[in-house]
């Protein structure tokens, strides 16, 4: 039983408490850790709390009188205070501590430097392996977005080395003018490392090396008159420019985040800005819990070193941050945030010039994403957080793509895409698949033919790949679904198979998690489970709708369309002179000779299909 129950107990152990740096943990009545701290003088910072009550906010008072015990934990240095205060914060998620609730580590580009054709390929982890690292990226998203760019301008492989090693032919890749096929010997090893070397360039931000390098290219081809070379050159060429103008800093080249918050209906709002040698990588927002009644400046305290520190052992530190307002203990952040780095690390938020103006451009993303945040459907958003916890995702899904297939006994096969982002049904980008050429009744071929067709042509059109694939059906979908992406080298791509149960009722699905084999349920009430559902019914809707309309135009189709040969206006000028299709089934071949354009063969091919004799 814990024995201290009053204030001047709680300040009688205060006195007691050593003066060296550490951390002090706070606990209620039921032993639960409610707050973690981090001091330089742990007597002195502990005893404050209960030493100034006047003069504490809300939240602290609140705090104060919950506390039953308190543990501390003496470290060496003032550093590793600030270390572990992270560390604990992350993993007991005190109930009055700014939480920050983003617990995967960031993406990476990685280019492998002890292979004879390396791949560009997603990486997200521990940075131990022989090559190049780029990043941090924001997201998958990101990461896949610019992955997908690299192998339209430079035409460099990413498939798995298993793959790679034992292919006959060139993949679909090579078809569609993403990869050269180093696979079955289509590029020399020299050509295709300077491809390589033209993408590092691309990620260093020196793109216009790249451009000045293929503009000689490009000239020398012209001249030995190798005009398509040269035209293909000059598109590259075009391409990175166009890139160039868009994704790169005015004010030069430069490694720093712009991290800036703000507040109000006691939700806090993160929004974090990576640039990497002059170009943008992207941005992410951030909800930190526990956020109520504090300020922005309390808010944006909390996170820096949760974000920075906290078990991340890949987490880059750029030299410079830029943040929206000072923060409590900036010196002491620096001196630990500049020992994990390696060098210098400075926090910035009296900047001017390019600088001020990515501090004000992240602020007004800060601003919209709150506004969002607080008109947003909120039932929406915890189902979708449900969804991420139950599937350890590394953040929220920004797109689910979920498939299903409906056919009447194998009639009018129809494939239907639906797609959900995270405000909810995004409609515009709905599709449809007529499926042929199948067996009848074949759901798993029809499933496997939609997902070919579909992912096809998003890599074609350089499209946008969801981070989560529902499938209506159980292993076997699944198991389609997945031979579908390999196929296509599509990674990074979570697949779920959703199988009605034995009595089809709502609420006793089984769900095929990603490698077609695991299986699990959940709870009738989980909000992930009622997401699914969601999504799962709208698919299914879709696809019922579609095969009705596909069944209802099959069915109104004149068995006249069927005959090779007869266009549309052959048929209107057989209605106009037998009166009407029954005239034109009682009507012999030398009365459908007499029909102007209707030769003998043809006369004989529309009574044979009229009469059956086919």
């Amino acid at each position: 039983m814990i024995a201290v129950v009053t204030l001047d107990d709680l300040r009688q152990q205060c006195r007691n408490l050593p003066t060296k740096p550490g951390v002090y943990r706070f606990s209620d009545a039921d032993g639960e850790v409610i707050y973690v701290g981090k001091a330089k003088h742990l007597k002195k910072r502990v005893s404050s709390y209960f030493n100034r009550q006047a003069g504490a906010t809300p939240k602290v008072r609140s705090m104060v009188r919950h506390i039953r015990d308190i543990a501390v934990t003496v470290t060496r240095t003032e550093n590793e205070a600030f270390l572990l205060e992270s560390n604990l914060i992350k993993d007991l998620r005190p109930r009055y501590n700014i939480v920050l609730r983003d617990d995967k580590s960031y993406p990476y580009i990685y280019v492998a430097s002890d292979e004879e054709f390396p791949k560009l390929s997603f990486h997200r982890g521990a940075r131990n392996g022989k090559g190049r690292y780029f990043g941090p990226y924001p997201n998958a998203g990101a990461v896949r977005s610019t992955l997908n760019l690299l192998q339209k301008l430079f035409m460099l492989r990413q498939c798995e080395d298993s793959n790679f090693r034992n292919r006959a032919r060139p993949c679909l890749q090579y078809q569609i003018k993403r990869c050269t096929a180093p696979c079955v010997g289509l590029v020399n090893a020299d050509e295709y490392r300077e491809d390589v070397r033209r993408a590092i360039l691309f990620l260093d931000g020196r793109s216009q090396e790249v451009i000045d390098s293929l503009a000689l290219r490009m000239d020398a081809a012209a001249a030995d008159l190798e005009f398509e070379r040269a035209a293909r050159l000059r598109d590259q060429i075009q391409k990175l420019q166009r890139i160039h103008s868009e994704q790169y800093v005015a004010s030069g080249n430069g490694n720093f985040d712009i991290i800036v918050c703000r507040a109000r209906v006691n939700i806090g709002c993160v929004q974090v800005f990576f640039v990497r040698n002059g170009r943008h990588l992207g941005n992410k927002v951030f909800f930190p819990a526990h956020t109520h009644g504090s300020a922005s400046a309390d808010i944006l305290g909390a996170f820096l070193p949760q974000f920075y520190l906290a078990g991340y052992s890949d987490r880059e530190v750029p030299p410079d941050i830029l943040l929206s307002e000072p923060v409590e203990d900036a010196e002491w952040l620096i001196n630990t945030l500049s020992d994990k780095r390696g060098g210098g690390v400075r926090l910035r938020f009296e900047v001017r010039g390019e600088r001020a103006k990515w501090i004000e451009m992240a602020t007004t993303n800060a601003e919209i994403a709150l506004e969002q945040r607080i008109s947003s459907n909120t039932d929406y958003r915890l189902r979708l957080s449900a969804l991420r916890d139950f599937l350890d995702l590394a953040e929220m899904p920004r797109r689910i793509e979920c498939f299903d297939v409906s056919h009447t006994s194998g009639e009018a096969t129809v494939a239907s895409c639906v797609v959900f982002d995270q405000d909810g049904a995004r409609k515009s980008d709905y599709r449809r698949f007529n499926i042929r050429g199948v067996a009848a009744g074949d759901d798993y071929a029809a499933m496997e033919q939609a997902l070919e067709r579909r992912y096809t042509r998003v890599k074609r059109a350089d499209g946008r790949l969801p981070e989560l694939l529902l499938v209506d059906g159980g292993k076997g979908q699944v198991g389609r679904a997945l031979a579908v992406l390999e196929e296509l080298q599509i990674v990074e791509v979570m697949t779920l198979g959703v199988a009605k149960g034995a009595t089809r009722k709502a609420g006793l699905e089984t769900l095929i998690v990603h490698d077609g084999n695991a299986e699990r349920t959940l709870p009738r009430d989980s909000g992930a489970l009622l997401l699914i559902q969601q999504i799962r019914d709208e698919a299914h809707r879709f696809a019922i709708t579609a095969h009705r309309q596909s069944r209802a135009k099959k069915r109104s189709r004149s068995v006249l369309e069927n005959i090779s040969g007869l266009g549309a206006k052959r048929r209107q000028q057989l209605i106009r002179y037998f009166g009407g299709l029954q005239g034109v089934t009682v009507a012999g071949v030398d009365d459908l000779c007499r029909v102007p354009g209707i030769s003998r063969i043809l006369a004989q091919k529309i009574y044979d299909e009229m009469h059956g004799d086919r």
